[in-house]
């Protein structure tokens, strides 16, 4: 019988994941509200316009979903080429550390865009790489 046990390494590739989708349904489900009240036009939100008067902290989230959109598929190809060729024993101890950095920077994203918040969510970045 095969062992079912998810490396740390794989656990927290699916837990940046889940965050990366989290953030980006606390924004879309904001303005998915707006459209649905005939509140704002679906198309208010393009690539191209600034943004539609979003309060800050949903500008926050959307910014803190792209960063992690940044940052995961270099995660990913990590902790994969590890599983693929059987080397996750490499990066399962710092696996778990770096999701805990990654959450970090995430939630200093999403409270704040105030100078201390930023400098704090750089050094957290810093520590991720």
């Amino acid at each position: 019988m095969t062992d079912m046990t998810l490396s740390p390494a794989l656990c927290a590739l699916l837990c940046f994941t889940a965050l990366t989708l989290a953030l980006a349904l606390a924004y879309v489900s904001y303005r998915v509200a707006l459209v649905l009240s005939f509140k704002a036009p679906a198309n208010a939100w393009t690539r191209e316009a600034a943004s539609h008067a979003d309060p800050a902290w949903v500008t926050r989230c959307h910014h803190a979903h792209l960063n992690c959109v940044e940052n995961l598929p270099l995660f990913a190809v990590v902790v994969l080429v590890a599983a693929a060729t059987g080397q996750l024993a490499v990066v399962d101890p710092l696996a778990m550390v770096f999701l805990g950095l990654r959450l970090a920077q995430s939630g200093v994203h999403v409270i704040s865009i105030a100078p201390a918040f930023v400098f704090l969510r750089a050094n957290l970045w810093l520590a991720q790489t």
